[in-house]
């Protein structure tokens, strides 16, 4: 049988070049960065060139980068350790109503710690509206976080513009961008783009799981959230994750070399998989219009209606084929605000029908016409079986 794996937004397989450093820093060169002899001197220049590897992708300082665990520590790090840093000059936050968790949950802890946020609503395909952004934008505003691509939709935010109205309003209002579904995909340049920190994980562009980092830009007023030996210029401590690091740093190297190639690739793939359903009845496209292949050139949420998502999912899985029924993150958790779907006016009977099928630049043509035949075989017997 065989097997398409079409979940690459939960997670990516690691390359083999990722692997390898990985298992290289664990078993050869595996110093403290920290110890002072020629083993920890080794472990040092691994940071130091992943960093760089890093630095280049976006055009800013290595400087500016900094390890996480991952995504959610760096989101959670950018809003909680901006906000706290930056309380004095005002307490308005401003994020939007389709954020991750690893947003949304920080803003409501930051509630509870007197900050006052504001949840901009999205229109019917995910996208945020910026005369709304620019109503709400005050002098009291420190900070705006918006995602670059939604996790469950695939919508692509207008983060570029609402940089230029965030800092023409008030120039030290903070924009963070959560990059971790758009990094890889888009070329990315914080300077340019007046992103001021970025958060971005290493197992969504084949780097290992338990990695991440945020970019600050260093005129940034940030607090450290993790305190200790005073690693990473005290900003960060705990010793230093070498192989994730070094990992990462090849991960990031990769997911840019090819770039336009691999983007086409994944956009291809999508159109092709959009055509293969297109003759489906009672189908939807969400969060983007599936005549034009709009979105991120990754990412596919489709809903079908008279079939509950996660029976699809195990139906499918049983042929082989790997799809999410919405954030891997996300299942089960009950969020401050509503879902996703929820907020882009999926209709009631559509939510709990709705699946996501993720690209990578490693996935076949194979694995989108296999899956299209499970779906056009499952999906007529699901619904007969539903009707009964």
């Amino acid at each position: 049988m065989m097997e398409a794996y079409l979940d690459n937004s939960a997670t990516t397989r690691c390359s083999k070049a990722v692997t390898d450093m990985v298992v290289r820093t664990m078993t050869e060169d595996y110093g403290n960065p920290s110890s002072r002899h020629l083993k920890g001197v080794q472990a040092e220049k691994y940071l130091k060139t992943a960093r760089e590897e890093i630095a280049k992708t976006l055009k800013v300082s290595e400087k500016e980068i900094f390890f996480t665990s991952g995504g959610t520590e760096s989101n959670n790090w950018a809003l909680i350790g901006a906000a706290m840093a930056n309380r004095r000059a005002g307490n308005h936050l401003i994020t939007t109503a389709v954020e991750h968790a690893a947003v949304l949950q920080p803003m409501a802890f930051l509630e509870e710690m007197g900050f006052r946020v504001t949840y901009l609503p999205v229109d019917s395909k995910g996208c945020v509206r910026l005369e709304e952004l620019k109503e709400v934008l005050s002098p009291e505003t420190i900070l705006v976080s918006m995602m670059y691509v939604n996790n469950e939709v695939g919508t692509v935010e207008p983060v570029e513009e609402a940089a230029r109205m965030i800092h023409e309003k008030n120039p030290k209002t903070l924009l963070h961008v959560d990059a971790i579904q758009a990094y890889g995909k888009y070329r990315i340049y914080p300077k340019k783009m007046g992103i001021d920190m970025l958060s971005v994980s290493g197992h969504k562009i084949h780097g290992p799981k338990g990695t991440g980092f945020l970019y600050v830009n260093e005129k940034v007023k940030i607090k450290p959230l993790i305190l200790g030996g005073g690693q990473q210029k005290g900003m960060r401590s705990g010793t230093d994750n070498v192989p994730g690091a070094a990992g990462l740093g090849v991960a990031a190297r990769e997911a840019y070399t090819d770039f336009a190639a691999k983007t086409e690739h994944m956009q291809n793939l999508k159109e092709r998989f959009l055509k293969g359903v297109s003759d489906m009845t009672d189908i939807t496209v969400q969060g983007q219009a599936a005549e034009n292949a709009a979105g991120a050139p990754h990412i596919v949420s489709i809903s079908f209606r008279g079939v509950r998502s996660e029976v699809l999912l195990h139906a499918l899985e049983d042929k082989g084929v790997y799809i999410s029924s919405g954030s891997a993150c996300s299942s089960n958790k009950k969020l401050p605000v509503s879902s996703v779907l929820k907020e882009i006016g999926v209709e009631k009977d559509l939510l709990e029908s709705t699946v996501r099928f993720s690209f990578s630049s490693g996935t076949t043509s194979e694995e989108i016409d296999y899956c299209l035949a499970q779906l056009h075989e499952i999906v007529p017997v699901l619904r007969r079986y539903t009707r009964h």
